[in-house]
């Protein structure tokens, strides 16, 4: 072999080491020190983890308010399955993006510019494009179908078009409850996949009701469906929450609500019906009606979006006369600290008080009563509402213990000022004048002639369920009350086992309630409040034939521009039945009832009118519902063949009062 020969081996030779060494080199470049970055880009082309969605967690009625009757889950809101729409952009033909986005365009209810959207997508460079959110099954199916037989003509992988599945919030009873509950934006947290909100409970509660999303590791080629793979995690649904609303009661709440507004051509009006010991809120019905699945339509205009709130916590106003029962309260507990100190009470409920003159000190107008009396005691005083009663009651009050020691006890006995700590957002604490303090405008809050005014309702504000829960203190015979609306948190695991995250239905949590009036302050507060309903009181429409009750209707003149307006007002009705065992608390508000008068029923504004009848048709309704038997069998009106004035409630103490009021006010 020539030299010539050798050196060219041996340079042949060298190259090939050389070449040998850079492949090494290059070997080792990507299998060790880029080994995870190429492993990912070749993952990406062949493998896709789909998220595994979860469904948050679900709102129950309370079905075991009915005694004899098993409880039987009926959710108001049901999370059911829907699918978006993906592309593999990647994975898709130039050639075929038009024909394949002009074939979408026949399956999607698209809106104007949409399809320009929906185009633009296939020239992404990505492997993963949302094209289109909550289809139902029908229109998946019917898009796979097509999909399948022209991928496959194509030679196209089969899953360059897919769908992930999700769940979309929907409600069995539409608009029932809506305020209550509220809903959950279309669009998710894009990292976590978490609901957005609205507000109600779904904001409340987001984070047990929020789940924990799994994943799917699927293959990208023409035999593998999205539908199959390898689930990395399983998803974790939400925890559930058992309220104490009763789907049917509030059907009915709903119902007579929307009667009593629209009647009396008014702005608005809610009811909320609770029980008096346990605080569960039974139900809380508001017209107009919020609905939750048309969410957006509310939220773009500034006049429905005043539905979306519960006014019955978020709109405080003067109580007016509701406030006068609660003054009673406060009055007989006076007596009771009055004697322990070893003084005289204050007033006994039939002593005859001069109510003729309506003189205060610090006022420079007079309190006035509807009409002129002479002389009341308490039992006058409530039937006949009088303002000038109840400021004497409170004027005593303060001669005797001081401003601080009744503002304590409108405080610490009846709640006022306070939030109730219902579960929901947004409750105002009302406003409770206190000595010594400066309002913003610059005056004190509380002045010498403030306590009489506070006694009938004014100078005060309270939220409607803080004033339910005065009511309910009464009612259930003096013990504290806790209003809520749920009832447990339930989570439920995989393996079929739940866990309680939160129990409202101990008996422990309704025993640790203290008693805050005594038993027999509350039974006169009730005899005084039965008068109201019968014939001679305010409100004789809020009678329920059948059941004895107890209540107290209010008209409150709502402040417009700094003043109170005399054409728009606040008209409730507020009381409990039966009177002797109540099984629940009712107030009805009607928000700016027209102001008029009608012939043959007086004017259309006062509670009595607009309200009361609302109160009437719930509170037997109710009843029924529960089984209730009636306690006043005979307790009819004029007319009626089961009237039987010498065996019906109260109808023998009604004329013994009448004849005695006759006697001091002739």
């Amino acid at each position: 072999m020539g030299t010539k020969v050798r050196k060219r081996l041996v340079w042949v030779s060298l190259d090939v080491f050389v070449l040998f060494c850079a492949l090494l080199i290059q070997f080792f470049k990507i299998q060790i020190i880029e080994g995870e970055k190429w492993s990912r880009a070749a993952k990406a082309q062949h493998q896709l983890v789909v998220i595994e969605p979860f469904k948050r967690g679900l709102f129950y009625s309370n079905t075991s308010i009915k005694p004899g009757h098993p409880e039987k889950p009926q959710a108001f809101v049901v999370d059911i399955p829907k699918f978006h729409l993906y592309a593999d952009p990647m994975s898709i033909p130039a050639e075929c993006r038009n024909e394949l986005a002009a074939k979408l365009r026949e399956f999607l209810p698209l809106k104007s510019g949409e399809f320009e959207t929906l185009r633009s997508h296939f020239e992404r460079k990505s492997r993963s494009r949302k094209l289109y959110m909550w289809l139902d099954r029908e229109q998946r199916d019917q898009i796979s179908q097509w999909w399948f037989t022209y991928a496959r003509s194509k030679k196209i992988a089969r899953n360059a078009l897919y769908f992930v599945q999700d769940y979309q919030r929907s409600y069995p009873f539409g608009k029932l409850l809506g305020q209550v509950l509220h809903t959950v934006r279309d669009e998710k947290e894009a990292a976590t996949q978490q609901s957005i909100p609205t507000g109600g409970l779904e904001f409340i509660f987001d984070r047990v009701l929020q789940g924990k999303q799994g994943k799917r590791l699927i293959l990208r080629s023409p035999r593998h469906p999205m539908e199959t793979g390898k689930i990395l995690a399983y998803p974790e649904d939400g925890a559930d929450v058992h309220l104490t609303i009763n789907h049917y009661l509030q059907a009915i709440a709903e119902e007579e609500i929307e009667k009593a507004v629209k009647k009396s051509n008014a702005k608005s009006g809610w009811a909320i019906l609770m029980h008096p010991r346990t605080g569960e809120v039974y139900a809380l019905a508001q017209y107009p009606w919020f609905e939750p699945a048309e969410y957006p339509k509310y939220y773009n205009d500034p006049v429905l979006r005043e539905n979306t709130k519960v006014k019955a916590l978020t709109d405080p106003f003067e109580p007016a006369s509701m406030m006068k029962p609660l003054t009673l309260a406060i009055a007989l507990k006076a007596n009771k600290e009055l004697v322990k100190q070893g003084k005289k009470p204050i007033f006994s409920p039939l002593e005859k008080m001069s109510t003729a003159n309506g003189a205060f000190p610090g006022r420079s107008k007079p309190i006035h009563d509807t009409r002129r009396h002479n002389y009341l005691n308490m039992f006058m005083g409530l039937q006949k509402s009088s303002n000038i009663y109840m400021s004497r009651l409170v004027q005593r009050i303060i001669e005797q213990l001081g401003e601080q020691w009744y503002r304590n006890a409108l405080s610490e006995i009846l709640g006022f000022g306070k939030k109730t700590g219902i579960e929901l957002p947004s409750e105002s604490p009302g406003l409770l004048p206190t000595p010594g303090k400066l309002h913003p405008n610059g005056k004190m809050e509380w002045s010498t002639p403030t306590p009489f005014s506070i006694a009938f309702g004014h100078n005060v504000l309270c939220n409607s369920l803080q004033m339910l829960k005065g009511y309910a203190i009464v009612a259930n015979g003096g013990y504290d009350v806790r209003p809520t609306i749920v009832r447990k948190v339930v989570r439920k695991r995989r393996d079929g086992t739940q866990e309680v995250l939160l129990d409202n239905t101990v008996p422990e949590r309704v025993a640790a309630f203290p008693r805050l009036l005594e038993a027999d302050i509350a039974q006169e507060v009730i005899k005084a409040m039965k008068y109201v309903t019968k014939p001679g009181g305010t409100a004789s429409k809020g009678d329920i034939y059948g059941y004895t009750e107890a209540g107290k209707t209010a008209t409150s003149e709502k402040i417009v521009n700094g003043g109170y307006s005399k054409r728009d007002h606040i008209s409730t009705f507020i009381g409990f039945a039966p009177a002797k065992d109540p099984q629940f608390v009712l107030m009805v508000v009607i928000d700016e009832p027209e102001f008029k008068y009608i012939p043959g029923v007086g004017k259309n504004q006062h509670g009595g009118n607009c309200a009361a009848p609302a109160f009437r048709e719930i509170g037997l309704r109710t009843l029924q519902y529960l089984g209730v038997e009636p306690d006043d069998p005979y307790g009819y009106p004029v007319g009626d063949p089961r009237r039987n004035e010498e065996k019906a409630d109260w109808l023998k103490e009604v004329k013994a009062l009448r004849e005695l009021y006759s006697q001091w006010n002739s």
